[in-house]
């Protein structure tokens, strides 16, 4: 695995009704909430055994069908791209959610067992119920809106590092977990494979954690010097913030993580990922010197001061320099939508 020595901060003895989500906020910093989810119904049942936490899983069910991948155990758990990145490693299917629980279990201490696994599955269409019976304190105006509430179940399985939009409290509710996570500067050190497609939506490091080749990729030794490792058992939480890459290993045989994605963000605003293809578009190519007057542009208007660009006009003049609501995002999006369509 990586040469990475630093451990991510713990904090103990946080109770449900207490955690302090203004601090995890204010420090953009992974942190794990030692024990906080350990009263779960369904870590419970998982310390028990994998049977328990399957069928306690399965009363929730309710036979709409998830998407299960599966992949030959020489991919050793690492869903990724085939050799030649011409495809995936791994195969998509719709399937029973209780029948692909009993996959798993069959192949429970097998060598040579295939990689099983269902991700981000949403817990109020496929388990209504199982939220209301295992859930944290959400007690905060930021999960007003934008939440999601989403399962992970397989085997010994990693989720390639990669990055998500969204700020995060993961919830290791059976087997073991180990994060490894970056800042979101360590982009230029992680080597982003394409943009489309992706194993699983995101864009994902061609990093093979496991034997890292360092010849091809150099500078993930400088991702290394910054990077920190999570170390989680049944019941730890780890909050993470948006635009962090993490990669993601299951380290049993049965195991469940449930997560909590949320932006802090009004609904009404474009997710920057389109902002990034149009500058593909409209930028990447340029020579050096107009690159350079664009990230002056870019700066003055965008990464600023949000006031900075309209506060020596009138307000009655400012126009889409003054601040975003619902009403002007539907027009700035209506105009670009014409521009994109000449």
């Amino acid at each position: 695995m990586p040469d990475i020595s630093r451990t991510t901060r713990i904090i103990a003895g946080i109770t449900p009704d207490a955690i302090p989500f203004d601090e995890l906020m204010a420090d953009q910093s992974p942190v794990i909430l030692a024990g906080l989810a350990r009263d779960w119904p369904l870590v419970r049942e998982g310390r028990v055994s994998a049977r328990r936490a399957a069928d306690y899983l399965k009363t929730f069910y309710q036979d709409k069908r998830v998407v299960g991948y599966t992949a030959a155990p020489d991919i050793r758990g690492r869903f990724f791209y085939n050799d030649d990145i011409s495809g995936m490693n791994f195969t998509a299917e719709r399937v029973a959610l209780d029948e692909f629980l009993e996959r798993i279990l069959a192949m429970a201490g097998h060598p040579d067992a295939p990689s099983y696994y269902v991700g981000s599955t949403d817990l109020g269409i496929y388990l209504p119920g199982l939220n209301e019976a295992n859930c944290l304190t959400l007690d905060h105006p930021m999960f007003a809106h934008n939440l999601l509430r989403s399962i992970w179940i397989g085997n010994r399985t990693t989720a390639t590092c990669h990055y998500d939009m969204s700020h995060n409290m993961a919830v290791c509710v059976a087997g073991r977990r180990r994060f490894t996570l970056f800042p979101p500067a360590q982009v230029h050190n992680l080597y982003p494979g394409p943009l489309e497609p992706t194993p699983g939506g995101q864009v994902v490091s061609m990093v093979d954690f496991r034997q890292p080749d360092y010849d091809r990729y150099p500078r993930f030794r400088l991702a290394e010097a910054a990077g920190q490792v999570a170390e989680m058992e049944p019941g730890d939480v780890l909050f993470y913030p948006a635009l962090w890459w993490h990669h993601v290993e299951a380290l049993e045989d049965f195991n469940i993580l449930v997560n909590y994605w949320w932006n802090t963000t009004p609904v009404y605003m474009d997710t920057p990922m389109n902002t990034l293809l149009h500058g593909l578009l409209s930028l990447r190519d340029r020579p050096d010197p107009e690159k350079q007057a664009w990230r002056d542009m870019f700066d003055y208007y965008v990464f600023g001061p949000a006031d900075r660009a309209g506060e020596h006009l009138p307000e009655v003049a400012r126009g889409n320099l003054a601040p975003m609501d619902e009403m002007k995002a539907r027009r700035l999006r209506a105009m670009l939508l014409n521009k994109l369509n000449r």
